[in-house]
């Protein structure tokens, strides 16, 4: 049994780095998050723009427009919907409302740090003191579908598939990139010969995740709809590979079918390398590298998915990968200053990164990535420690 004080080491220093996440955007928070000090400082926040944008601070239901409903899945925005339910009306509502969902996310980080430490103890801080996690942890409500997440990886990996799969359904209805989880997770059932398993896996997962979004879909389609819609219109955007070769000079046509096509025939690549193996990995063990491949074949790679990378990068960490992992990881705080400074340019501020600087440190980001993801893939004939480690617990 692990001992009290480590879940308590645990503890703190997550809450001691959400604090420093905390006093990073504080300067927003005591600015009221005018423009162009939200760049120019590299504090900006989803959370209180979107509280007035979507009409949160009347209390509207986040789906009730065609136009202006809430750009995320079902759990996402019902948290927003529900937290401004309680934050005080007035004029620091802005602010108590992003309090409130700061206290929320920081609990979640904590929850999160306790099963990254549990799947990877020894080197579970590498999670919680990543210069870029702290820097984006609250930008988003993203810490709401990464604990999930990593809940379905965890029971996943102690074979309790129910478990899991309701987890992932979760999970996928709180923000839409963990249902790539279902590729590694078929993979493994299908090295198993567990193809039985792996159909009730999917109907689970899938099947909760069509009981959550089915209200929605049915008593506010057109709001509910919006999320799919732009994420099938959008162009190419900030930090994906399209955008920064567009600002290079560099167009890509039907940027939709390109992006597509790349996660299938990286995703293809990766299933095939596995295939070769001899042993059957975790589900912890191969689970950052099919999110890493969505992530660089989408038409977006905002500043706060690296909360979604560094957990699943963590718990599938070996320790002689620790330099491959700070390559990374410097070049994606050195990328979360770049996009501020160079949104900066667009908001009045004297002083911001060009667009040619932008593009070639959105590159080397990419870059370092693949590198790491190079770095972490399996490469011997040989079970990890890993596989080890998780045989220790019960099935």
């Amino acid at each position: 049994m692990k001992s009290k004080h480590a879940i308590g080491a645990v503890i703190l220093l997550t809450l001691f780095m959400g604090a420093l996440s905390f006093i990073k955007f504080d300067h927003c928070y005591n600015k009221s998050w005018v423009v162009p000090d939200v760049y120019t400082h590299a504090c900006y926040s989803d959370i209180p723009a979107l509280y007035g944008a979507r009409d949160l601070v009347n209390n509207t239901w986040p789906y009730s427009s065609a136009t202006n409903s809430v750009e995320y899945p079902p759990i996402t925005g019902v948290v927003m919907w529900a937290t401004s339910l309680i934050t005080p009306h007035g004029l620091e509502n802005f602010h108590f409302y992003y309090l409130i969902n700061v206290f929320l996310l920081l609990l979640l980080f904590v929850g999160s740090a306790l099963l990254v430490w549990h799947m990877n103890p020894g080197i579970w801080h590498l999670f919680v003191i990543a210069p870029a996690v702290v820097a984006s942890l609250f930008i988003n409500w993203d810490m709401w579908a990464v604990l999930t997440a990593l809940a379905a990886i965890y029971w996943f990996d102690q074979k309790k598939y129910d478990y899991s799969g309701l987890a992932l359904g979760i999970s996928v209805a709180t923000k839409f990139f963990p249902i790539v989880l279902l590729i590694p997770a078929f993979l493994i059932f299908w090295k198993r010969s567990q193809v039985k398993s792996a159909i009730r896996y999917f109907s689970i997962s899938m099947g909760l995740w069509v009981l959550i979004n089915l209200p929605f879909a049915l008593f506010t389609p057109s709001g509910w709809w919006r999320f799919f819609k732009l994420n099938g219109s959008r162009g190419a955007d900030f930090g994906s590979i399209y955008y920064s070769l567009q600002l290079l000079g560099i167009s890509l046509p039907a940027i939709n079918i390109a992006s597509i096509l790349l996660f299938l025939v990286a995703s293809a690549i990766f299933v095939i390398f596995l295939f070769q193996k001899d042993y059957v990995p975790n589900l912890a063990q191969i689970a950052f590298i099919e999110v890493a491949i969505f992530t660089l074949a989408s038409k977006v790679y905002s500043p706060q998915y690296i909360l979604w990378l560094t957990p699943l990068a963590v718990i599938a960490l070996q320790k002689k990968d620790r330099s491959a992992f700070w390559i990374w990881q410097g070049a994606e705080i050195v990328y979360h200053l770049a996009v501020w400074e160079y949104l900066a340019t667009y908001s009045g501020s004297r002083f911001g990164l060009p667009a040619g600087g932008y593009a070639a440190i959105s590159v080397i980001r990419i870059a370092a990535l693949i590198f790491f993801v190079l770095k972490t893939a399996p490469s011997t004939r040989e079970v990890p420690a890993q596989e080890h480690r998780f045989s220790l617990s019960k099935p």
